[in-house]
């Protein structure tokens, strides 16, 4: 006997579109309000990772997730399992993320150099978290100007120093300013240029330059690069840094520290 659908249509659950569960898309479970982008999709069920690198997988079932606060069906790429999309920093990539207003707090590297490296590789990141990098130009002035920026529980100040080893001006410098609201970090290079690893420049190494000789002419001029414009070298070198990959451990750690300790994400 045939039955007739009596509910009126304003109240039958419409459809939900179907999406594509792409390496890096951010969705919403709404049943556990785990928040993460995709990195696996297989057959039934799909792996989110969240920002903090914790995975959980879902079931993929008809409006299980929401995208931007819209229910929807995630379906698997026709292509299969899918990898995700990675930042140059190594981190999910958020496609179509639109940059955070900017934090009070910041990070402040020493030189233009630093920061351009920084911006190369963790740029995207920063965006996402609304943290600006500055820079101070060297460490001397450092003490007055964490007294002028204030730092406080919602405005984190971070400074990566060059060269920073115990005993050295740097380093009392450093110890002086440091606080519960302020971080100071540093790698063991005396120029950031040695934090780009000599197989990314296809080099063997980075030569050794006489005490009291300027280290950047010293470099170029042992390894044959033009000496008289080392602003146009760093940008050649620059141009070879395509990720993490290229730079040195001791420098990815102390950055990654301190956007977490800008964040309020250490330990989270």
């Amino acid at each position: 006997m045939y039955s007739a659908d009596l509910t009126p249509p304003w109240k039958k659950q419409q459809p939900a579109p179907e999406v594509t569960a792409e390496p890096g898309l951010v969705v919403e479970e709404p049943g556990t309000g785990f928040c993460g982008a995709v990195i696996r999709c297989e057959a039934g069920t799909v792996t989110l990772e969240d920002r903090f690198g914790k995975h959980r997988v879902f079931p993929l079932e008809p409006r299980g997730f929401l995208l931007e606060g819209r229910v929807v069906t995630l379906v698997r790429p026709a292509t299969g399992p899918v990898r995700p999309a990675r930042t140059a920093s190594g981190s999910v990539a958020v496609p179509g993320a639109r940059a955070r207003v900017a934090r009070a707090g910041r990070i402040y590297v020493e030189g233009r150099h630093d920061a351009e490296l920084v911006e190369k590789v963790w740029g995207d990141d920063l965006r996402i978290e609304g943290v600006v990098v500055e820079y101070l130009e060297g460490v001397d002035d450092l003490p007055s100007i964490v007294s002028s920026f204030a730092p406080g529980p919602d405005a984190r100040l971070g400074v990566l120093v060059d060269h920073l080893v115990p005993g050295t001006k740097e380093w009392r410098i450093a110890e002086s300013v440091t606080s519960e609201h302020a971080l100071v970090v540093g790698h063991p290079y005396i120029d950031v240029w040695e934090a780009v690893k000599p197989s990314s420049l296809g080099i063997e190494s980075w030569p050794r330059v006489p005490h009291g000789q300027d280290w950047k002419t010293g470099v170029c001029r042992a390894l044959g690069w033009p000496s008289e414009n080392t602003g146009a070298v760093w940008q050649a070198i620059l141009k070879r840094v395509g990720s993490y990959k290229d730079l040195e451990p001791e420098l990815l750690g102390r950055v990654e520290e301190l956007i977490d300790f800008v964040t309020g994400s250490a330990g989270a």
